[in-house]
């Protein structure tokens, strides 16, 4: 029987008594769920991969986890969006993360999550497109110094770039 490596006490990605990790599971139940509506067989979906069938076997299992890579190759083939492999997921499984289960915490543990319906705003994307187009930095962070000194104030850090913002906009910030 191969012996699982072990990091520091833990086995990597996996629960404490040695069985796959809930995440890993649901992905590869999402993977086989894909793969059935779409009538591919193990060994087809091998194919096109690369991988021998039972690899795919065992992501769809969750008993060997799917790296970025993979996942990205598998999404492709499958013709989704990596999203969808952790789509409904529900709390008690995300809570099984090895990085919950290990009780490390992350940037994200404490930061106000984003409202994705921001985007449901044509305005909103069309500053985004327009924005992102600008090819000097300079002018880029001028831009982004005049709509923050129009905002309402916040908690969140001002830009500290005294060096590219000019005095008019300067002015405009201190209020």
């Amino acid at each position: 029987m191969k012996k699982i490596k072990s990091i520091n006490g833990s086995v990597r990605g996996r629960l404490s008594d040695g069985a796959p990790n809930p995440v890993d599971v649901y992905v590869g139940s999402r993977l086989k769920l894909r793969r059935s509506l779409l009538g591919l067989s193990q060994e087809r979906l091998a194919d096109e991969l690369g991988i021998t069938f039972q690899q795919v076997q065992k992501y769809e299992k969750g008993l060997n986890r799917i790296g970025a890579s993979r996942l990205w190759d598998l999404a492709q083939v499958l013709g989704v969006s990596v999203a969808y492999f952790y789509e409904e997921l529900d709390e008690n499984t995300k809570n099984k993360s090895p990085r919950k289960i290990s009780g490390q915490l992350s940037l994200s543990d404490n930061a106000k999550e984003f409202d994705m319906s921001l985007l449901l705003n044509k305005d909103i994307r069309d500053l985004i497109s327009a924005y992102i187009k600008i090819s000097d930095p300079k002018i880029a962070k001028n831009v982004l110094a005049l709509i923050v000194s129009m905002s309402p104030k916040t908690e969140e850090k001002e830009i500290d770039d005294s060096e590219t913002i000019p005095e008019y906009i300067k002015e405009f910030q201190e209020d």
